[in-house]
């Protein structure tokens, strides 16, 4: 099965409402999306989210990335056989490459490694749980609450809490963040389980006086409390702070992994599919976190569509543990999502793991166009814009 053509699709999802954290504001879904073909005819799907503040990645980067570098290395090569190969052939067909300016480029990777392996997979009729078989079979995805003042925060945890979401999020680091997390807490009510996410927005003192303020408002975990190459902070912080510490723009590739994790930096990670590379590589960072006891959160981007989020479920419903999950947000945050059927989670943020062919999902090409700020069509013998 060789590589005959490919789509790339930079999309532009408008948003039912205006997401924002420390580190920036999103008002439409801006993925990357790839679509292959094999010689065969059969078609597979990949998504990769560029966020300049965590991989230095952006969309039109990565377009420029994948045509320009990647494809003339891609254009007519043979698939591996996920049967025979394995997950780990699907991310070594891609070539190893660098973008000046940019971390490492995950979005990219992520993009062609999940369309080529959905290409394979739906050529012999099989499922990505084929590779990485679940271990649960549903799934329980929790609610973010985005930065904003302290009365909208708890207006949206009390509707949170009336849907019967078991686990939030709240952003902070903008300011006023201890009475904002007392606001949600309240709204929430003693047994709503409590998360917090700095977008790296803190320095040590900062970290410190917040969170020593808010632990008694029983805060599960503090989300990248400290930019990310803070890891010495970082160390430092989860020593003198009662509320547990997880890495997530501190993780971008395996060596990250490897540094918070000697270093004994933190005590959870986010892993994120998109933002690692890939599912290989996300799959190597929970066995990476298992084997030294560091607690994993499948994570998402704002705004995935359909393509990532059937990635990360399988991610997280294979994942040996667990502690929480975000993602398959779907229409509920895009104003159309690209599939068939909506990969969104349900009441009380249940959701059922995926079993169709590839990633589970078939997308609808014509959304993609639709949304589309640019297309560009690739062949194995040249490239046409």
């Amino acid at each position: 099965m060789k590589l005959a053509a490919a789509t790339v699709y930079a999309v532009d999802i408008p948003f039912t409402e205006t997401f924002t954290h420390s580190a920036q504001v999103r008002r439409a879904c801006d993925s990357v999306v790839v679509r292959v073909v094999n010689e065969e005819g059969v078609a597979g799907f990949g998504e990769g989210a560029p966020r300049p503040y965590v991989t230095g990645e952006t969309p039109d980067s990565v377009l420029k990335h994948l045509v320009g570098d990647v494809w003339p290395s891609l254009a007519g090569t043979e698939l591996p056989n996920p049967v025979e190969d394995g997950l780990a052939a699907f991310d070594a067909v891609i070539p190893e490459t660098t973008v000046a300016g940019v971390i490492a480029p995950n979005a990219a990777r992520c993009a062609l490694e999940l369309a080529t392996l959905d290409c394979a997979l739906r050529s012999t009729g099989a499922s990505v749980a084929l590779l990485i078989p679940a271990r649960r079979s549903t799934l329980t995805y929790g609610g973010v609450i985005t930065a904003g003042d302290d009365e909208a925060a708890a207006r949206r945890a009390s509707q949170m809490r009336s849907v019967g979401l078991d686990h939030v999020k709240l952003k902070v680091g903008t300011g006023n963040d201890v009475e904002r997390v007392r606001a949600v807490r309240e709204a929430l009510g003693p047994d709503v389980s409590l998360r917090l996410d700095a977008n790296g927005g803190w320095d040590l003192e900062q970290a410190l006086t917040v969170l020593n303020a808010v632990a008694p408002f029983g805060i599960d975990v503090v989300e990248q409390p400290l930019p990310r190459h803070a890891l010495a902070d970082l160390k430092a912080l989860r020593q003198e702070c009662a509320v547990p510490v997880m890495a997530d723009e501190s993780l971008v590739t395996l060596e990250d992994a490897e540094m918070l994790l000697s270093a004994e930096a933190v005590d959870m990670f986010n892993i994120r599919v998109s933002k690692c590379g890939g599912l290989f590589r996300s799959t190597e960072m929970v066995r990476l976190a298992a084997q030294a006891g560091v607690g994993v959160q499948v994570g998402s981007q704002v705004g995935e569509t359909a393509i990532l989020s059937a990635a990360g479920r399988h991610l997280a419903a294979w994942a040996p543990e667990l502690a929480f999950v975000e993602g398959s947000y779907g229409t509920l945050l895009l104003a159309e999502d690209v599939s068939v059927e909506p990969v969104r989670f349900g009441h009380r943020g249940r959701a059922s793991v995926l079993t169709g062919p590839g990633l589970g999902i078939e997308v609808v090409e014509e959304r993609l166009r639709r949304y589309a700020k640019r297309v560009v069509e690739l062949l194995a013998e040249k490239t046409r814009p």
